[in-house]
């Protein structure tokens, strides 16, 4: 009688993980809620907003300003405060405990749990570019390359933020309000509510430091068109350098075990 050996691949593991955490995650109605629905409301508000601004001279439109600005709120609702209270509640169920007893790894744990999130925001992204493309007349990206990497540096970036926040929240409830300053911080001096091409030139020079700050210029300065090849590879190495520090953090700080 012969046996047969059962092996499994990285992928396949993180896709049963992913599985498991999505039938987990639509279990969570309010987090489901603000995972898939604030994303498509507040591109309304911004649109009262973008619609006083004097845009004269900035080369934007009212297209080129709410749209980035909806995929963003998409990035910050539907991956990164979503997938912070994914890590912590999975934490403080001992379901990350178990999971490292298992043949998966690190790696794989916290890429299995961010997947469906992951998945969320690039599907509300999909919708929102073709619709506020066709709603707002902003058009086809002039540079789609630069839209398509400033998503997905978003994507990366904000799951290994979430995983950071997750380390120092100690509890689900916590984990909001860990959330809400990279939040609000991003809201207001990222290019969401106000563009960085109406700011005063020192305020934007800080403010295009902050994590979605470089993610937003790629995108907007993609589909403006204006975006020099200099500040794209600027808004790059920012992106980048933020998710470096992130995944130094993870390794560093992130706590497998509920705290005490």
């Amino acid at each position: 009688m012969s046996t047969v050996a059962v092996t499994t691949t990285p992928a396949g593991r993180m896709r049963a993980l992913a599985r498991a955490e999505l039938t987990l995650l639509g279990r969570s109605k309010g987090t489901l809620f603000a995972a898939m629905f604030v994303p498509f409301v507040l591109p309304f508000s911004m649109r009262q907003a973008a619609t006083g601004m004097d845009l004269k001279g900035t080369g934007l439109s009212l297209g080129t300003v709410v749209l980035p600005s909806a995929l963003g709120f998409s990035l910050l609702f539907a991956v990164y405060t979503t997938l912070t209270g994914v890590y912590v509640a999975r934490r403080e169920e001992l379901v990350l405990k178990r999971l490292r007893t298992g043949e998966l790894r690190d790696t794989e744990i916290l890429a299995g749990a961010a997947l469906p999130s992951v998945t969320i925001g690039i599907v509300q992204c999909l919708v929102l570019s073709v619709g506020c493309a066709v709603l707002l007349d902003a058009g086809a990206p002039s540079a789609p390359h630069l839209v398509v990497l400033g998503i997905a540096a978003g994507l990366v970036m904000f799951a290994a933020l979430a995983a950071v926040t997750g380390s120092f929240s100690r509890s689900t409830e916590s984990a909001q309000v860990m959330s809400m300053p990279l939040v609000f911080g991003s809201m207001i001096g990222s290019g969401l509510f106000i563009p960085f091409e109406v700011m005063p030139d020192k305020v934007a020079a800080v403010c295009e430091l902050l994590p979605l700050s470089s993610v937003i210029e790629l995108i907007r300065g993609g589909w403006a068109g204006h975006l020099s090849t200099g500040d794209a590879l600027g808004a790059l190495a920012t992106a980048v350098a933020w998710t470096l520090l992130s995944v130094f953090a993870v390794r560093r700080w992130f706590r497998w075990e509920p705290r005490h």
